[in-house]
């Protein structure tokens, strides 16, 4: 994962979220750097050529979580997830439950793998058991 060098330098905070995967596209990170709603060790930064290096601290927010994110290794290339988790130490609280989210479905709902597509008549019975539970 690292190479040789690889901690000496400093990396594009874009280029790094995008090695870390925490964006799809470079440019959707430095898109997301530039509306200002980022923090490198605190300060709030809109710069994407802005240097990561190792031990600094990112806080930015991720659809309604906040991320809060060590900087370990600045990597050499947009690898596999398992390499992407390697680059960063994620600090961040628990992720919120989105509202009427209950943690799991009812039993009711669940289906076995490769039971294929529920008939109208299980649809019914199911809909009858959520409006009972309501």
């Amino acid at each position: 994962m690292s190479g040789e060098g690889a901690t000496d330098k400093a990396l594009r905070l874009d280029k790094w979220l995008w090695y870390a995967r925490f964006f799809k596209t470079r440019a959707n990170a430095t898109r997301a750097i530039s509306g200002g709603r980022f923090r490198l060790d605190g300060e709030v930064m809109s710069k994407p050529h802005r240097a990561a290096q190792p031990g600094q601290v990112l806080t930015f927010m991720q659809g309604d979580w906040v991320r809060v994110i060590k900087i370990v290794e600045l990597g050499t290339r947009r690898g596999p997830a398992t390499e992407a988790v390697q680059l960063y130490e994620d600090l961040s609280p628990e992720r919120p439950r989105r509202q009427g989210d209950s943690g799991s479905d009812p039993d009711f709902e669940s289906r076995e793998k490769g039971a294929g597509r529920p008939t109208k008549r299980h649809r019914r019975e199911t809909q009858k058991l959520k409006e009972d539970l309501e």
